[in-house]
C-alpha cells in the first residue's frame, strides 16, 4: 500500500537521503533562537525567503546576540563598532553586501537595500553610511558601555592581543603608530582562540517550493584593524544560495576562511549530490589543510531539506552549536555537531 506523506516530508529511505529532510526549513549558526524563531514567523506569515533571512538577521541585531552581532560590540582599534552583512537571492543569483558601516544599527535591511535600490553589489565605510541615511535608515550612536569598557580594558593591556604583524609601534606610545620592521613575516596560526572575538550569524532559509536565500550580519573581528572587513559579507565566503541546488553560511576566523569560499564550495558540492553534512566537512578540511588551527564551521543546507553542519576541532572547541527550524520539529531545535 502506498504510503501518502505530508507536504515537503521527502521519501528519504528511498532517495538515501537523511530522514530529517522537511520543507520549509531555516538553519542558522549558533544558538540565536529567537533569530531562528523570528525568521519562521515570518515565512510561516506569508513573508518570502529573503524576507524571513532579513528580519532573523535582523533580530540578533537588536539583540547584539552574543556580543558578536550588531551594534555595541566587537571595537576595532580606534573604539569604534563598525558592521558586515550580506544577503542573497538564490532565485536571481542577486547579493546585496556592505563592509565596515557606520552609525547604522540595522546593517542586513542596508544589504538587502544594496541588492534592490542599486545595480551594484558591495558598498564599504563611511559611503555606505551615506547610502543608507539616504535611504531612510535612521542614523544612531553604535557604541555602547560594554562596547567602550571592551576597548578601555584593551588600552590598559598595551592594545593585546591585536592583529598586527611585522611592525613596531612608536616608542613613546605602545599602541602605536606603527611603523614596519624588518623582520621576516611569521604566521601566528598557533594564538589562544577567543570565540566571542570574531563571530557571525549567517542563516539560511528554504520555503516550500525550493526558493533559497541566505544572509549573514556580524561586528567583525574585536580589535580590528579600522576598516578591515571580514569574510561574512562576501558572497560565497560568508554565505551562498541558489535555488537549484541549496544554501550554506560559515562562522569564525574570516580573514582565513574568505580564501576558500567555503559556503560556495559547499553550496558546489550539494549540487554534485553530497549530502550536506559531507558538503560542511569537505568545506573545513579545505581549509584546515592549510591553515590547522583555525577556528570556524559551516552550516548547510538542500533544497529538499536535508541539513548538515561541520567546524574544525581547536582547543576549547570541539562542538559547534547551530539551530534548525522546520515542520517537523515545529520550534527552533538546538542541534549540535561534533568537530573534526
Amino acid at each position: 500500500m502506498m504510503r501518502i506523506l505530508p507536504a515537503g516530508i521527502i521519501l528519504c529511505f528511498s532517495l538515501a537521503l537523511p530522514c530529517h529532510a522537511v520543507l520549509p526549513l531555516i538553519v542558522n549558526t549558533w544558538p540565536f533562537r529567537d533569530a531562528t524563531a523570528t525568521a519562521w514567523k515570518t515565512l510561516s506569515s506569508g513573508g518570502s525567503v529573503l524576507d524571513a533571512v532579513e528580519k532573523g538577521c535582523s533580530q540578533c541585531e537588536i539583540d547584539q546576540c552574543d556580543g558578536s552581532v550588531g551594534y555595541g560590540g566587537s571595537p576595532d582599534e580606534t573604539g569604534e563598532t563598525t558592521l558586515d552583512a550580506m544577503i542573497m537571492n538564490g532565485d536571481t543569483m542577486e547579493v546585496g553586501a556592505v563592509g565596515d558601516l557606520r552609525r547604522i544599527k540595522n546593517a542586513i535591511g542596508v544589504a538587502r537595500a544594496v541588492m534592490e535600490r542599486t545595480k551594484h553589489t558591495f558598498l564599504v565605510g563611511e559611503s555606505a553610511s551615506v547610502f543608507a541615511e539616504n535611504m531612510g535608515f535612521t542614523t544612531e550612536d553604535l557604541t555602547t558601555n560594554t562596547s567602550f569598557s571592551i576597548f578601555t580594558k584593551w588600552l590598559q593591556e598595551n592594545c593585546q592581543p591585536n592583529y598586527r604583524q611585522n611592525v613596531s609601534p612608536d616608542p613613546s606610545k605602545s599602541c602605536g603608530p606603527y611603523k614596519p620592521h624588518a623582520l621576516p613575516q611569521q604566521r601566528r596560526r598557533h594564538q589562544l582562540i577567543d570565540i566571542h572575538a570574531h563571530d557571525t550569524i549567517g542563516m539560511v532559509v528554504i520555503d516550500q517550493a525550493g526558493h533559497v536565500a541566505a544572509g549573514t550580519s556580524t561586528n567583525g573581528a574585536r580589535h580590528k584593524v579600522p576598516g578591515r572587513v571580514g569574510d561574512s559579507p562576501i558572497a560565497g565566503a560568508g554565505a551562498y544560495a541558489d535555488s537549484t541546488a541549496g544554501g550554506a553560511a560559515a562562522t569564525g576566523n574570516g580573514d582565513v576562511m574568505m580564501r576558500f569560499l567555503p559556503s560556495y564550495l559547499a553550496v558546489e558540492l550539494m549540487r554534485g549530490g553530497a549530502d550536506p553534512s559531507v558538503a560542511c566537512k569537505t568545506a573545513i578540511t579545505r581549509i584546515k589543510r592549510h591553515f590547522p588551527g583555525f577556528f570556524g564551521a559551516v552550516i548547510c543546507a538542500n533544497t529538499t531539506g536535508s541539513y548538515g553542519a561541520a567546524c574544525n576541532k581547536v582547543p576549547g572547541f570541539s562542538q559547534f552549536p547551530y539551530m534548525v527550524f522546520n515542520q517537523k520539529s515545529n520550534v527552533p531545535i538546538q542541534e549540535t555537531v561534533d568537530c573534526i
